[in-house]
């Protein structure tokens, strides 16, 4: 799966209006919002009323929990039946407002992130065949997460089209269950899935993409991208701000355990080291740039403290030399450590 599918730097999260569903398929099957937050250890008071947000993993751990507390085997499906416009945030009223199922399905791949970090959509189209994908950011196994995507895209795809769309050949990665509730796949599909695929996939006829989404209000569009484009931003320069911090902190942990390099921190933070540089940049720093900034910032906190020699402080901040030191700190301060810390004094 590409790199970027799955932003390792940003908090994964899921929509509260993406989680509405599930909290109801619960709860028509008997399970409480506040059973699913004693069953999960939430704090009182974390699903109902909803969440502006929650952690993508916290909400994959919560379908899986909901579906054992129900005893449904088929949960996610039933989650993905009561999807919604609301359900898609921002990005679901584009949707509506799209021409065609193409530029559906190109909105789909743009702004999915506005209401969940669960996975991320591909298209590919060759000759008379479109293959749609989701790349899941989660194991395999997780079968009522896969079920609840395909089967929200599946209803909310027969919504647009104001009727029931030919049936794609779906594929999926799990291995589908007993059979003996196959029936359960093939009401909600319209086809039985092949089960234990390589990847998650539904494709269908191309010809299906230059089909018009009837009583699609189209002036709309370009307000509603504007707006969408203007959250996204807002995301990346939250994305950017949190790059740093988590560069900050990790480079902190490691200060004293010798060097740091950005090859350590990028494969603690499950990044590429090119991709590591490249979200700074973004972010408008470096790694020498954080590294700098860390130091100095804790340098001046021991320079405080009248226990620690600057020998002990240069080995603190993983430097081999107290020269090094002395160097760096005049670079950021002007002036020698040793006569910061009389100034403080």
């Amino acid at each position: 799966m590409p790199e970027e599918l799955f932003d390792h730097a940003k908090p994964a999260r899921v929509a509260g209006s993406y989680l509405q569903p599930m909290l109801e398929a619960a709860a028509a099957r008997g399970v409480t919002a506040q059973a699913l937050e004693q069953a999960a250890g939430l704090p009182a008071g974390a699903l109902e009323p909803l969440p502006e947000a929650l952690p993508a993993d916290i909400y994959v751990k919560l379908l899986d929990i909901a579906a054992r507390l129900a005893d449904d085997p088929h949960f996610g499906l039933h989650v993905g039946e009561r999807v919604k416009l609301g359900t898609y945030t921002v990005y679901g009223l584009i949707l509506l407002s799209c021409r065609d199922f193409g530029q559906a399905f190109e909105q789909t791949m743009r702004y999915e992130q506005l209401a969940h970090d669960l996975g991320r959509s591909t298209l590919q189209v060759h000759g008379a065949l479109a293959d749609y994908t989701w790349h899941s950011n989660y194991p395999a196994q997780q079968r009522h997460l896969a079920d609840s995507v395909f089967a929200g895209i599946r209803v909310f795809g027969n919504w647009l089209a104001g009727s029931t769309l030919p049936p794609a050949e779906l594929s999926l990665m799990h291995d589908g269950g007993d059979p003996a509730g196959h029936a359960e796949y093939m009401r909600v599909f319209g086809a039985l899935p092949r089960f234990n695929a390589m990847s998650n996939v539904a494709q269908f006829e191309a010809a299906l993409l230059s089909w018009p989404v009837p009583n699609a209000d189209v002036s709309l569009y370009p307000v509603l991208q504007q707006h969408a484009e203007q959250l996204l931003k807002q995301r990346a320069a939250s994305a950017s701000a949190g790059i740093v911090a988590q560069v900050h902190e990790a480079i902190v942990r490691r200060l004293s355990q010798g060097q740091v390099r950005v090859a350590s921190v990028a494969q603690e933070l499950k990044l590429a080291p090119r991709t590591l540089q490249r979200k700074l940049a973004d972010a408008g720093s470096s790694f020498q740039q954080v590294l700098d900034d860390a130091r100095f910032a804790l340098a001046r906190d021991y320079l405080r403290q009248p226990g620690l020699s600057l020998v002990d402080i240069a080995f603190l901040l993983g430097y081999q030399e107290q020269s090094a030191f002395t160097h760096a700190f005049r670079e950021w301060s002007g002036m020698n450590p040793g006569a910061w810390r009389a100034a403080v004094r």
